[in-house]
């Protein structure tokens, strides 16, 4: 049908700070796209947002780790900060529990990134799409970011 055109799905940036591409992370399993497609931020902010409307499926027990349900079926990962695991939760505080319904915009946890800086840990925060098989066309758009208000990736299914 003519005038029918799908709008694109968006992701929001989690936090304020600078969008980079996923090769741009000094780690290969993002860089190379192992566990999916997205973008990172790189924080000047504590706090870590939601980057879509949906559920919260898991919150890792280190705290370091989100992964949120779009309303459209995406599983999108939030990693905030690289081998951040190695904290056991030290400098996270989550804000969500699994089952929690989020919209973009709402607070998933708080990240100390003073303090994961000061360990040695690199600050990007990975926003990955782990159910890639879903999407069609996809593009990150990278630059300044201020959390729940900037788009950082659009997408067709």
């Amino acid at each position: 049908m003519f005038g029918l055109r799908k709008e694109k799905g968006k992701i929001y940036a989690t936090q304020d700070g600078k969008c980079v591409s996923l090769d741009k992370v000094p780690d290969p399993v993002f860089a190379d796209k192992l566990l999916g497609d997205g973008v990172a931020i790189i924080p000047n902010s504590d706090i870590v947002k939601s980057p879509v409307n949906g559920t919260v499926e898991q919150v890792f027990d280190t705290l370091h780790a989100y992964s949120v349900k779009s309303d459209d079926g995406l599983e999108i990962l939030v990693h905030i900060g690289l081998n951040t695991v190695e904290l056991k939760g030290e400098g996270f505080n989550a804000q969500v529990k699994k089952g929690d319904k989020v919209k973009v915009g709402d607070t998933l946890c708080t990240a100390d990134i003073d303090l994961i800086k000061s360990r040695g840990y690199e600050l990007f925060t990975p926003i990955v799409i782990t159910n890639m098989d879903e999407i069609k066309n996809c593009d990150c758009i990278q630059g300044k970011t201020v959390s729940g208000e900037t788009v950082v990736f659009e997408y067709s299914k």
